[in-house]
């Protein structure tokens, strides 16, 4: 058993910038970081294109950055968590920069501000193409000379402990030695990004498997949207499955053209924005033509782009294409879409609370409002960076909670038991992420939805009887927490009649 202060899942942009907050203000206290992976892995770190900030008010504005954010996320944002996210951005940049990150500049010295889908305006300051590493680089480093904070890598969370829904820590599972303990806090701050890896094909790392949903939901939290999955239209197609290099929004901000396989730029057939949709739009109309003409991918051709110029804003994109072959300057990159980000997850309200006491949640696993029915590009890491900060002063505001006492609670895990094997749940989990792809995609119908329910719920049944007689492992609570969220992304797909932003449904029929 452990105990500490400020418990934190998770540590990308949105678990480190509240934890170095929180070990600054109060000093005599205990902060823990409990991660699956080692600490720089996180959806944060995989964040290519950067930050959307205004910076500049001569030809941008709040109320500009505020419309772009309302238009994409088509009627369903809360206006005001968007006015609130928008006007903190500089704040929040200013915060990064003083903890060393560092973002491209022009030879006037000004932000070299990239323009991405569904912005009026160029406002995203990056770092290359290579945001979320610089980042997680800059804030890591800063956490690293807190003494107060101890962050326990290759731990796994397996269940949020709860009682007369007041959260009081975590289950937590040491990968190395095995061992299971119950780690208490007197506040617990998920911030264990996405859901990826429920679809397989997806731009998310591995460790993106809704570990803080699924375990949100089991202590019946208030989960919300999960219908509304964002999938990058332009994940480059190399892989058949797994996690797919992305192809920065930013390339087609660039001015890269989309093509299919006999050249026709097809955009201009669909948006009169053209390559310059928001993110839905375009992967709806790659997936329709890919379905029209039985193609397995369309094609970015960046040829006509000044390639020292493409270069020196996209080295990493220039680097792995040219890794497999592809030479930017004479070929097309091969394309198409993939899971990126989850618009729904836990509902928090202004300060990032949750409908479970002493339980917060912060970035990609939270829903706040902000992104509506879809994210506008380059807004979620200024969400996490902004709701970060809005738990932390909250909670330096109130810090009238007194330690919880430990005894309130008691659980045993099987130890001595056999492992269940890789090889039962890998089978699971193939089928599984073929059955979300091909079933709760980015086009949906009742019938479809039907029938992956009643799978999800067989497969979900099978793994709580496994429990029964076998030791779990990390595999086997990833994969129960997938499972737990394909059923959530299903149940909520069934349960919305209309057409919104990422969701798109065809033959509503009543189940």
């Amino acid at each position: 058993m452990t105990q500490t202060n400020y418990l934190i899942i998770g540590s990308g942009v949105a678990g480190l910038t509240f934890a170095l907050k929180i070990a600054t203000r109060f000093p005599d206290k205990k902060i823990t970081i409990v991660t699956k992976a080692n600490a720089e892995e996180s959806n944060t770190k995989y964040a290519q294109g950067g930050i959307a900030i205004v910076t500049n008010k001569i030809v941008d504005s709040y109320e500009k950055h505020i419309q772009d954010t309302l238009i994409c996320g088509d009627g369903l944002c809360d206006e005001s968590v968007v006015r609130k996210v928008i006007t903190e951005g500089p704040k929040r940049l200013q915060e990064l920069i003083h903890w060393g990150a560092q973002f491209d500049k022009n030879a006037q010295g000004n932000f070299d501000l990239g323009k991405e889908g569904g912005h009026s305006q160029s406002r995203v300051v990056h770092h290359k193409d290579q945001t979320g590493f610089e980042i997680e680089r800059a804030i890591l480093q800063q956490v690293y000379l807190k003494k107060n904070i101890t962050v326990l890598d290759h731990h796994f969370a397996i269940d949020l402990i709860a009682k007369d829904n007041c959260c009081l820590g975590v289950q937590v599972l040491n990968q190395k030695d095995k061992t299971i303990f119950p780690c208490f806090a007197d506040y617990t701050l998920l911030a264990t990004g996405g859901i990826g890896n429920v679809y397989g094909h997806t731009t998310n790392p591995i460790i993106a498997t809704g570990d803080g949903i699924a375990m949100a939901y089991r202590i019946n939290a208030n989960i919300k949207e999960m219908e509304f999955i964002q999938f990058h239209p332009t994940a480059l197609f190399h892989n058949a499955s797994g996690t797919q290099f992305l192809i920065s929004e930013a390339v087609r901000g660039f001015g890269a053209y989309l093509r299919t396989k006999n050249g026709r730029r097809f955009m201009e057939d669909y948006d009169e924005r053209k390559e310059l949709a928001s993110r839905d739009i375009i992967s709806q109309s790659i997936d329709f033509e890919l379905k029209k003409s039985g193609e397995v991918c369309v094609f970015l051709d960046c040829t006509h782009l000044d390639l020292e110029k493409f270069i020196i804003h996209f080295p990493m994109i220039y680097k792995h294409c040219r890794s497999i072959g592809l030479d930017i300057s004479k070929d097309w990159i091969p394309v198409v879409p993939a899971q990126h980000y989850l618009c729904g997850g836990i509902v928090v309200d202004a300060n990032g609370k949750t409908s479970v006491e002493r339980l917060f949640a912060c970035g990609e696993c939270s829903r706040t409002g902000l992104h509506g029915a879809n994210r506008l590009a380059s807004n979620s890491l200024l969400e996490a960076l902004v709701y970060s900060n809005a738990i932390y002063e909250y909670l330096s505001e109130n810090p009238h909670l007194t330690t919880i006492k430990t005894a309130v609670y008691s659980k045993t895990y099987k130890d001595r038991l056999p492992l269940i094997t890789h090889s039962i749940l890998s089978q699971i989990k193939s089928e599984l992420q073929l059955l979300m792809r091909t079933h709760a995609g980015i086009i949906r119908n009742n019938k479809d939805l039907k029938e992956a329910k009643k799978q999800l719920n067989h497969w979900l049944k099978e793994l709580l009887e496994l429990e029964q007689n076998y030791q779990g492992n990390t595999a086997f609570y990833e994969l129960k927490n997938l499972i737990t969220i394909g059923i959530l992304i299903v149940q909520h797909s069934m349960l919305r009649e209309e057409n919104r932003g990422g969701f798109f449904k065809i033959n509503k029929l009543r189940c």
